[in-house]
């Protein structure tokens, strides 16, 4: 497909751009300036005339995105809904099914730490109970689904009976350290263990090829705002109509909840249900998707913006493949440039499959230790956030730095607004700051800021 503009900074004059290269894409992404128009004309329709527009002009324009993102992911219109945000749409579905006594919800433990605190938080509230499952990365594809089906083997046949894995959390593609997973491969042994598959894939559409058609899964999340430029935050939502009725209400209950006929007396008419009439006009949709073309007054526009931003991506970027080709590229050759530029390495496998997404994740030349140039244990925290910190106030850039098992781990994200020498420049500065922590100079910085 022909290409409007080239990939790197040529491409920039499309998006609103700050004054360094944004090398942290994948946090919460970023938009052109073609989908804002879009945006803003939809906001000036709903600003003008409210009612009109969220009663009878915004159902129908839902329905053509929705259309277009099932398109993407191949599935039927009816199972896609849209949510703000991957969290919010695995807290639907985590709440919405019920827990049985000795039920487990297993999940690798570099998990998403707001869905980890998700099923604590289910933990406390009900009969569940929860697994995690330690994956030291790097590791291969083969080693990792291997652990994935020992740890829910033992844990159903520890249980006798009484116990059992009723879900499984599993990412596309891991947040820290930003990693690709092998989800096709844990879907499908989902369904050979009898287990249901939560995926996370917040870091999916638009980043890597989805056919959840072909791949089945149970559940499965993926923001829109990430890598597909669709404003924040929207995200999908995939439930098959085969696990709709275990989700009973949209997150929060609103008009298209269909309550159970004894749960809401009528005074005015005792022993039959109350009826509880809408203030919007009748829904044509499925009573699944019913329940989320309306979740309470918010400003969903963003939502509608799905078909600007693949007219973009088609139009201005050549389509899918060559999106998505030239980031994995980048991140591919950015990554080893920066590690050589640091002096350390890439995060990789032997089957370098965990590095085939628009993710690199390289090591900082930071040793934890008490010996010279070392950081004591107690100031890693403290190490980090001076680094990010320096990023942001004197660099106008934020680096996304995690600690994984004590070591400094950068995550840089390609993207087609950039180049090979942003991430080199990106690379030198980081160096120089991880100079300073090295030489002790960063503490004296730090007392003075």
């Amino acid at each position: 497909m022909p290409q409007g503009t080239p990939f790197g900074p040529p491409m920039r004059k499309h998006f609103l751009s700050g004054s360094n290269p944004n090398l942290n894409h994948g946090s919460f992404g970023t938009f052109p300036e073609e989908v804002r128009s879009t945006l803003n004309e939809y906001q000036r329709q709903l600003e003008s005339q409210p009612d009109i527009f969220i009663r009878y002009t915004y159902p129908p324009l839902l329905e053509k995105a929705r259309a277009a993102t099932a398109s993407i992911l191949n599935v039927p219109v009816e199972e896609v809904v849209f949510v703000p945000n991957a969290t919010t749409g695995i807290n639907t579905v985590l709440r919405g099914i019920r827990f049985d006594d000795g039920d487990i919800i297993v999940h690798f433990e570099t998990v998403y730490g707001a869905i980890e605190k998700t099923v604590a938080y289910l933990v406390e509230t009900t009969k569940v109970e929860n697994e995690a499952i330690e994956a030291r990365w790097p590791i291969d594809d083969d080693a990792l689904v291997r652990q994935f089906e020992e740890k829910i083997v033992k844990l159903n046949t520890e249980g006798g009976g009484k116990s059992k894995v009723r879900l499984a959390i599993f990412d596309t593609i891991v947040s820290m350290p930003g990693v690709r997973l092998p989800f096709e491969r844990l879907i499908a042994k989902c369904k050979e263990l009898n287990v249901l598959s939560m995926v996370d894939g917040a870091h999916g559409i638009g980043h890597i090829p989805l056919d959840l058609g072909e791949l089945k899964p149970d559940f499965f999340v993926s923001n829109l705002h990430k890598w597909l430029f669709v404003p924040r935050g929207a995200c999908v939502l995939h439930v098959p109509v085969a696990n709709q009725h275990l989700i009973r209400s949209a997150l929060p209950t609103s008009w298209g909840f269909v309550p159970a006929s004894k749960t809401v007396p009528s005074f005015t008419h005792p022993g039959k249900p109350k009826e509880i009439p809408s203030p919007l006009p009748a829904s044509t949709q499925p009573p699944f998707v019913a329940m989320f073309d309306f979740v309470g007054t918010i400003d969903n526009t963003n939502y509608l913006c799905v078909s600007s931003a693949l007219a973009f991506r088609s139009a201005v970027c050549g389509g899918e493949d060559q999106i998505m080709s030239y980031c994995i590229k980048l991140a591919l050759e950015g990554g080893d440039r920066a590690a050589e530029i640091l002096g350390t390495e890439v995060m990789d496998d032997s089957n370098h499959t965990i590095r085939n997404c628009a993710f690199a994740m390289v090591k900082l030349p930071l040793e934890m230790g008490d010996g010279k140039g070392m950081v004591k244990e107690e100031n890693k925290m403290a190490v980090t956030k001076w680094i990010a910190e320096r990023g942001v106030e004197e660099l106008h850039i934020f680096f996304a730095l995690g600690l994984y098992k004590d070591e400094w781990w950068w995550r840089i994200s390609a993207q087609v607004y950039l180049e090979l020498a942003d991430v080199e420049w990106g690379a030198l500065k980081l160096k120089g700051l991880c100079e300073k922590v090295s030489s002790g100079e960063w503490l004296a910085e730090g007392k003075n800021g």
